[in-house]
């Protein structure tokens, strides 16, 4: 069996850290790896217009947006397909079907789509197609006969029930799709990076993030207004690591060879905590240091997006060739669906024939 990847992002803003760390390093990673057949890249605006469905010049506006970022940290369109969920008309018609295998009471039970209903103030009112998010998940998965889905952590229940969903289906109607298995960012601490006030995750719609185009004199910015120990006040004063968002940072971002670039009176990051914890050294000192960290990474992405801006044309082709190829592949699995369901009609011989010989023998007895 083929190992297939499908993933993808909500095209509703521009995409920060969070995105990066949790998901598109991944990618990229499985990307040159070298151990999968196909890659498919969502960019989920029509999964957007759930809860955007009163803005959608919102969604419109940041396809191309989402797709610069994806091609400015290392995602390339020869080994990953691109393609945009809203013009592979395909999962729209999977979703319809798959419908009927889930109930109204377990998608309520969805714990990530309990924790967006909450965030959104959808609880006296969700839109039914927000509601259904896991449905058209599971059709965006099996539309390309995905093996693999890289995630963070709070997708793993959406993942979990697509893994119901096809197994129902082929109980009723004959082995035919493929049960996903979720792909975790190898570093535990990535899986859901912290926004910089610490309050929660990295969220576009809360404000709190660090984009992967902010400017150098931004980042800084942002890095000299996080949320440390609070009762790290002198600079005498030991600190705390554990919930410290810089440290959090650090352990993901930070590498030895940092330190002679920005930081030469240490060696390595345990050096670094030790002296914090046991007091002596400021918050100023170890948000610089993570500061420069960060320039460092988004520098290049910040570049390489420039150059894209400067070459449009180039993107829209890849969005635009993608989206061909996924059509391709969608109506594939499709045509499958249908023909395990039964509802093949015009396109299986055998329908002609069974009705001919149904109702020509009703005459006949």
């Amino acid at each position: 069996m083929q190992k297939i990847i499908l993933t993808g992002d909500r095209p509703t803003g521009k995409l920060h850290l969070g995105h990066y760390v949790g998901s598109l390093q991944n990618r990229v990673k499985l990307q040159e790896s070298g151990k999968y057949d196909e890659i498919y890249l969502m960019i989920a605006d029509a999964q957007a217009l759930t809860d955007n469905f009163n803005n959608p010049q919102k969604v419109r506006d940041n396809v191309i947006e989402v797709a610069l970022f994806y091609l400015a940290c290392g995602i390339d369109p020869k080994k990953t397909t691109i393609f945009v969920q809203s013009q592979v008309p395909a999962l729209t018609e999977l979703t319809f079907y798959y419908m009927n295998l889930v109930t109204l009471s377990r998608l309520l039970r969805n714990p990530t789509v309990k924790n967006e209903v909450k965030l959104r103030g959808f609880e006296e009112s969700i839109p039914s197609g927000f509601l259904n998010y896991p449905v058209s998940q599971t059709a965006d998965i099996t539309a390309f006969l995905a093996t693999t889905v890289p995630v963070g952590e709070d997708q793993l229940p959406m993942i979990e029930q697509a893994r119901e969903i096809v197994h129902a289906f082929n109980r009723i109607y004959g082995d035919t799709l493929v049960e996903p298995e979720a792909v975790l960012p190898d570093i535990k601490v990535a899986r859901r990076l912290p926004s910089i006030d610490g309050k929660a995750k990295m969220s576009k719609s809360l404000g709190n993030c660090i984009y992967l185009d902010d400017s150098d004199a931004e980042i800084t910015r942002k890095v000299m207004a996080m949320y440390t120990d609070p009762n790290h006040i002198k600079l005498t004063d030991p600190g705390k690591i554990e919930g410290n968002v810089v440290f959090t940072y650090l352990d993901i971002f930070c590498q030895d060879t940092d330190f002679p670039k920005y930081l030469p009176s240490y060696h390595n990051l345990d050096e670094l905590k030790k002296h914090y914890q046991e007091g002596g050294l400021g918050d100023v000192t170890i948000k610089k240091f993570l500061a420069n960290i960060l320039i460092q990474i988004i520098t290049p992405i910040r570049e390489k997006r420039i150059e894209l801006i400067n070459n449009i044309d180039y993107v829209y082709e890849v969005l635009e060739n993608g989206t061909k190829k996924a059509n391709q592949k969608a109506n594939q699995t499709l045509a499958k669906v249908k023909t395990a369901m039964g509802i093949d009609y015009f396109d299986n011989p055998k329908f002609k024939e069974e009705i001919k010989e149904k109702f020509q023998n009703n005459t006949t007895n």
